[in-house]
């Protein structure tokens, strides 16, 4: 093909290209800022999950260093460190620690929609009478008595302006239902599981 730049003498483009047999700089780069970002997510967690995660004890123990470390150049200077680590790691080592990582975002996200539904029970208890009637149909032990003068408290509360002590109240008092509700499902599911 007669490259339109050069006129009639014109040179095919395709002689001047190279052949790379590897990746470029640039996809080695990103490659390793995703290794580094791995890193750095690791560390932002918790001592005991990141316990839990198939790794290395090498890596494993740069991670917890990191974690220890408070001056803002130390600390990256470890990063930098945990990034290097990461970067030794073989592609199944990676996978499987992604595969953990991405668990806990799914369970950070169950969590946080089960403590929304747990404030829409609340709202719609301080709303409508009903509503602790039907829960009281869902969970015969819970005290009706406390939950009424609790419910009674929190509109005083948002009418005078005042600290939401009752309506606090209520949500841990929703919020323990729902856990004793989700440890009986899973109590049942374990024992079915057992049976078969």
């Amino acid at each position: 093909m007669v490259n339109p730049n050069r006129g009639a003498v014109g040179f095919s483009s395709a002689e001047f290209e190279q052949k790379y047999d590897r990746p470029s700089k640039s996809q080695l780069k990103r490659e390793m800022t995703a290794l580094q970002d791995l890193g750095e997510e690791l560390v932002s967690q918790p001592k005991d999950r990141v316990m839990r995660v198939p790794m290395p004890e090498d890596v494993r123990e740069a991670i917890l260093e990191c974690q220890k470390i408070k001056d803002h150049e130390g600390r990256r200077r470890q990063m930098q460190f945990v990034g290097k680590k990461m970067r030794l790691l073989e592609e199944d080592e990676i996978a499987a620690i992604q595969k953990v990582l991405d668990s806990w975002k799914g369970a950070s996200k169950a969590e946080t929609a089960a403590l929304h539904a747990v404030e829409r029970k609340r709202d719609k208890l301080l709303a409508d009478d009903k509503a602790l009637t039907e829960l009281k149909e869902q969970h015969p032990e819970v005290d009706v008595q406390q939950l009424r003068t609790l419910i009674r408290n929190a509109r005083k509360e948002q009418a005078e302006g005042k600290p939401p002590k009752a309506y606090r109240e209520i949500f841990q008092i929703l919020k323990q239902l729902q856990n004793q509700t989700a440890a009986a499902q899973q109590q049942t599911e374990h024992d079915d599981a057992e049976e078969e």
